[in-house]
């Protein structure tokens, strides 16, 4: 597990890419919401929700992004498309 750190000094615990196994393969299946928003933003952590709501798992998203393009490529326009709308 990595720490994260930007410019704000957010600390957001996240799994590397090394630790693939530890992700529940039900995450990787299809393109969540806050799945394509994490890819929109390139995993930036600042711009995201999760990120500032002190949850108490360790973010997924880096590694989730990772298997789902390997596994089903980008998200699908129209389904980017309703997020932004």
């Amino acid at each position: 597990m990595k720490v994260a750190k930007n410019d704000s000094e957010l600390k957001i615990k996240y799994i590397s890419r090394k630790e693939k196994s530890e992700i529940s393969n039900s995450i990787t299946k299809n393109w969540t919401d806050q799945a394509i928003r994490c890819y929109l933003s390139n995993c930036n952590c600042t711009d995201c929700s999760v990120a500032k709501g002190n949850y108490s798992f360790v973010c997924q998203m880096p590694s989730v992004i990772e298997i789902l393009l390997e596994q089903i490529g980008p998200p699908e326009q129209n389904k980017i498309n309703k997020l932004l709308a």
